[in-house]
């Protein structure tokens, strides 16, 4: 149901505790809010082009937001067709987010109404070969992404494998054996510390959390992957039991594939990836930590007060936050505390290049 916000006459108390809310979450989802909010001299928060709606009785609903993350690994024809369908498709429903679309399927992230979020889920589903593609909702909103962008391009994620990733009806064709976040739980119960959970993601996503005791290979981006599996410093792990793991599960589909290609024996990953662990076991399995998303919220949470393990760059305590680098020469990704973050300045940067993040 639809929050409806504070009357006109709400008291001054009411309104900053709620700016303070709105400055502090950055997204309208199940917010109030007070009509001041939207006036100057108040702010200029821009809720009315964050989803918050005005009725005749001048007071303000504001509309549940969602976020969709999902992929489908799919042999598709003519990817330029798919671009401009999805592209028509989100516009007409006023989404926001990223879609990719090649050859072998494709991989979107979008936000906007949850009415409007389940219509797209319906009409996507009706394309031939994507009845069953998994949706993951999360919490988030249209205004967590500047625009919409569709694209077709070779590779869906960008490994650079396009030569030997093979893609059929069914998905990734030769990748590695799925499993559930309690089929992870069996594995290690009867394995061990014989099983390696393998990071799929960049290396400075893992900063902020990871799987216990997890290899974080050193990569700063997806296509350097294939030349790190093969500089031999992951040999002694062939024989190993590896499930390999990323925010969603697009990332490892490909990741499994080219470790089976490249002499890995016994390779896994998690179904649905970090974010379908992080639904069943919150902050009681074995995740540590918060998970890094490419979008305005930066940082998502499965339960209240996870464990903090990255380190502010600059006051080095615990926290979960982080940034692009200020310096638009620069923009490495930073793991900085809410405090320094106000303090940074381009001028403080000391990063080395290339710029990545």
């Amino acid at each position: 149901m639809p929050v409806r916000a504070l009357a006109p006459q709400a008291s001054a108390s009411a309104y900053s505790a709620t700016r303070t809310m709105l400055v502090a979450c950055k997204r309208p989802v199940n917010y109030t809010c007070t009509p001041e909010v939207h006036t100057p001299p108040h702010g200029g928060l821009g809720c009315i082009e964050r989803g918050v709606k005005r009725d005749s009785n001048y007071s303000w609903i504001v509309a549940q937001q969602k976020i969709l993350l999902y992929y489908r690994f799919i042999p598709l024809a003519d990817p330029y067709a798919v671009r401009l369908w999805q592209q028509t498709l989100c516009e007409s429903l006023n989404l926001r987010g990223r879609i990719l679309v090649s050859p072998h399927g494709i991989n979107g992230t979008v936000g906007g109404e949850i009415k409007d979020l389940k219509r797209y889920i319906k009409n996507t589903k009706q394309y031939p070969g994507m009845k069953d593609v998994d949706f993951k909702w999360s919490d988030g909103s249209r205004e967590d992404f500047p625009r919409l962008t569709v694209k077709d391009r070779a590779e869906i994620v960008a490994f650079g494998a396009t030569d030997e990733l093979v893609v059929d009806a069914d998905g990734v064709v030769g990748g590695g054996k799925h499993l559930t976040p309690d089929e992870v739980h069996e594995l290690v119960a009867q394995r061990g510390d014989d099983v390696v959970f393998f990071d799929g993601r960049n290396a400075f996503e893992a900063t902020i959390g990871r799987f216990h005791n997890a290899i974080v290979p050193d990569v700063e981006t997806t296509h350097e992957f294939i030349q790190e599996l093969e500089s031999g410093k992951y040999d002694h792990l062939k024989s190993k039991p590896i499930v390999t793991y990323c925010t969603g599960g697009v990332r490892c589909e490909i990741l499994s594939s080219v470790m089976i290609n490249r002499g890995f024996e016994e390779v896994y990953q998690i179904e649905g990836g970090i974010v379908r662990y992080g639904e069943a076991f919150g902050n009681q399995g074995l995740w540590e930590g918060s998970l890094h998303v490419f979008d305005k919220r930066m940082v998502i949470d499965f339960e209240e007060n996870p464990v903090e393990i990255g380190r502010c760059e600059l006051c080095h305590g615990a926290t979960k936050f982080s940034q692009n680098c200020p310096n638009q020469e620069c923009r490495k990704f930073m793991v900085l505390c809410l405090s320094c973050q106000d303090k940074y300045q381009p001028s403080d940067c000391s990063h080395a290049t290339p710029r990545y993040g």
